[in-house]
């Protein structure tokens, strides 16, 4: 993109329209606070441009003004781990082939962006090294393209597996879990050599720290620019102390798939008192779906690191369908009631179908956080542990202009307020509109 120098030598501007719009009478989230303050963006750019310098300096109107009634203005949301949605399985390659896989991906990211989530991690569970080396080139970062119609954009995928502890392998099948033993290799082995380096498709991966091997892969995988999450795990604190000192700097869906909290070894979930001097505190994933954590474990995990929890919903691909039975990957069977999903044969929890408003709806009215403290855990948090906090996840200028307008409404409950996805912006385009 050129830089903005001068009124008339900016070729992004030399046209009929601008591609400028100016959003008005709205709050933008800034950090812990609601702003009243105004926005401008560029269609064309895509980005968030500096407002008194295009109308003072480049004489620059926009193009449109969008009085937002006193709406709440956040940046769009990030999902850090989402299996699937809308019918379309991220673990699961059609008989048609890839080319049906690439445009399940696609439909996804066109529906998916009008939940108000605008960025986020394609997930996939533990499966055989095939699905693997053909799933992950369609799962990799989109955001050159930056094609507002493309709706969500991956920020790259999240290998979920199979490297974990077949004890706390959840709905996973154990049958396809691994051991790094031979460290990297294995781990090269099961993705593909092509998807492990700088230029990978792999945003983040989930393992097990306990396992052989294990401490060296995530050195590994953190030297070639994959983040690392522990989770699915046996992990004694200790364990876990060794995975963060190795490089990990995420927990996959604190309390879930692993050790619980225990007065002599507090386990994965000790590290959210470790001393900030020792080691730095991982971020965390939280499933506030209500099946997954009492309300009480969430206020808890918030309050001892609210800087590091972030929201996700686990989705599945019956997010989106109606309730009924569902075939699964391994052979078994999902039953979907509302947002609860369980296995036919067991009863064990299969993931959820709730959506990211949603779990920061039940943050809201579970913690007593604020609407700034609630949306950070869905924006600034998520991209600072990406490190992709300087284009998402904020509205400072020269970020993606990707927005969310949220309307705060009464629930019906006392006191209690949700936040209601109003529009969606992706690149400075309005890509959805709930009037």
């Amino acid at each position: 993109m050129p830089s903005l120098v001068a009124p008339n030598s900016n070729p992004e501007f030399m046209q009929s329209g601008s591609g400028v719009t100016k959003f008005t009478n709205c709050l933008l989230v800034r950090g812990n606070d609601l702003v009243s303050e105004d926005l401008w963006v560029s269609s064309i750019s895509g980005k968030i441009l500096n407002g008194q310098e295009m109308l003072f300096d480049h004489r620059i109107a926009p193009d449109q003004v969008v009085d937002l009634g006193g709406r709440i203005l956040s940046p769009g949301f990030i999902e850090t781990q989402m299996n699937g949605a809308y019918g379309f399985d991220f673990s699961v390659i059609p008989n048609e082939g890839t080319a049906a896989y690439g445009k399940g991906v696609i439909r996804v990211n066109r529906s998916l962006v009008a939940t108000g989530v605008t960025s986020y991690l394609p997930t996939l569970t533990s499966q055989r090294p095939e699905v693997y080396q053909e799933a992950l080139p369609y799962l990799g970062p989109s955001g050159t393209a930056r094609d507002p119609s493309c709706g969500s954009e991956s920020l790259g995928a999240h290998c979920e597996g199979p490297f974990m502890n077949p004890t706390k392998n959840g709905i996973h099948n154990a049958d396809l879990l691994r051991e790094p033993t031979r460290g990297i290799s294995d781990i090269a082995d099961c993705y593909g050599a092509a998807q492990i380096g700088q230029s990978s498709p792999i945003k983040l991966v989930t393992i097990a720290p306990e396992l052989p091997g294990a401490l060296s892969s995530i050195e590994a995988l953190v030297e070639s620019g994959i983040k690392v999450s522990i989770g699915h795990s046996e992990a004694t604190y200790e364990e876990a102390k060794s995975g963060i000192k190795a490089g990990a700097s995420m927990i996959t869906h604190l309390f879930n798939a692993m050790r619980p909290l225990h007065h002599r070894n507090p386990g994965i979930f000790g590290l959210l008192g470790t001393p900030s001097a020792s080691i730095r505190k991982p971020y965390f994933g939280i499933i506030a779906d209500g099946t997954h954590l009492h309300p009480t474990t969430i206020k808890i995990a918030w309050n001892a690191h609210p800087e590091g929890l972030i929201l996700v919903t686990d989705a599945m691909r019956l997010t989106g369908l109606p309730d009924g039975t569902y075939d699964w990957t391994n052979g078994s069977r999902i039953v979907k009631q509302g947002t609860l999903l369980t296995l036919e044969e067991n009863g064990k929890i299969a993931g959820s179908s709730i959506q990211l408003v949603d779990c920061v709806n039940n943050f809201l009215s579970w913690t007593g956080a604020s609407v700034p403290e609630a949306l950070k855990a869905v924006t600034e948090t998520p991209a600072k542990m990406l490190d992709v906090e300087q284009t998402k996840g904020t509205l400072k200028i020269g970020a993606d202009a990707d927005l969310v307008v949220l309307d705060l409404q009464s629930n019906g409950k006392e006191g209690e307020k949700k936040l209601v996805v109003d529009q969606v912006w992706k690149f400075g385009a309005k890509v959805f509109d709930n009037a």
